[in-house]
This record gives C-alpha cells, sequence and structure tokens, in this order.
C-alpha cells in the first residue's frame, strides 16, 4: 500500500472525530483536546495539518509544526530551526503494516525540504514505549523526559545529519 499525504480540511471533521475516539489514538495522546472545529479551517504558516491516505483510503494523520513559531507555546521557548510532529494512524486494522513508517518517511522528508531545519522533535508518552522502539528504528535519538500538561513523555530527536545517514542506509540496503 501506498501512503498519501494531503491536507486535512473542515470536510475531515467527522472523521477526525472518530479517530479520537479509537483505543489506539487514545492511548497515545489521552489528554490532548485538538480543537478540529476550529483548527481545521484555519491556515496558518507554522502548522501542516495531514490526512495519511493508503490507496486512497483515510487511515491516519500527520501534523508538523514549527514549534518556534506556533501560537499555544505547547515547547514553550524553543530555538528556531525545528520542526516538531505528531502522528497516529487511526483506522486499527492498518496497525503494524508498515504505513506509520511511509507516513513518518514523507513527515520527515517534509521537515527537512526547509534548508534551516536542523532537527525534528516528537514527544510520545512516557510510557509508550512501542512508539521509543518505532523513534529508534527511524534514528531519532531520546532527549529526556518532559510534562506536558498533564502528559509525561520522552522527547526524542532526529537531527538532519542522522535523517541523511538513516536515507544513505536504506538506499544502500534497498539496492543491495
Amino acid at each position: 500500500m501506498q501512503i498519501r499525504l494531503r491536507p486535512a480540511t473542515p470536510a475531515d471533521l467527522a472523521l477526525l472525530r472518530h479517530w479520537d475516539e479509537q483505543p489506539q489514538v487514545i492511548a497515545a495522546d489521552p489528554n490532548d483536546d485538538w480543537g478540529w472545529e476550529e483548527e481545521l479551517g484555519r491556515e496558518v504558516d507554522w502548522r501542516e495539518q495531514l490526512i495519511a491516505e493508503a490507496d486512497g483510503v483515510p487511515i491516519g494523520f500527520v501534523q508538523i509544526i514549527d514549534p518556534a513559531r506556533e501560537d499555544s507555546h505547547y515547547w514553550g521557548d524553543i530555538a528556531a530551526g525545528l520542526r516538531a510532529v505528531d502522528i497516529w494512524i487511526g483506522e486499527a486494522a492498518y496497525l503494524g503494516r508498515g504505513l506509520g513508517s511511509q507516513m513518518m518517511a514523507q513527515a520527515l522528508a517534509r521537515c527537512f525540504a526547509a534548508q534551516d531545519v536542523s532537527a525534528v522533535l516528537i514527544d510520545p508518552l512516557a510510557s509508550n514505549t512501542r512508539a521509543h522502539a518505532f523513534y529508534r528504528r527511524l534514528g531519532f535519538e531520546a532527549v529526556g523526559p518532559r510534562r506536558f500538561g498533564a502528559d509525561d513523555c520522552l522527547v526524542f530527536q532526529l537531527t538532519r545529519d542522522a535523517w541523511r545517514r538513516a536515507q544513505a542506509g536504506q538506499e544502500s540496503f534497498s539496492a543491495s
């Protein structure tokens, strides 16, 4: 199955609400109110909200933000030149099929397309060891624990250099 990321629109509201009620999404993001009604209609230059489609079927969500510029200041006082990613598969039937890896690969390519981006951050729950293993496989390194609102998270970072090395390794692997 091939993944395509497309912009989320107000027409996706019911779908995103549905996904917000799914056990795997609740387990990964139990305390956030995304404010879909407002946010889907608001275009800002520091954020991309994307629906992941597998062969045309919506299966997940990706958000890419510039954490230094986003208006909630979720990441606090943070340096410029970073991106932060939120990602989930909303339909359980699509878990464990490598689609999250495809989603993340496309999200990372979008992040690093901007030459001023030096690293990408992600903040899975501290208890979500499956997510930790997933991000480590992609080349992310743990930065340390951090509390965001009511959630204890483990922040991970992928530098541009580590991303390039991972890309080179994948090309070498696929060429053999």
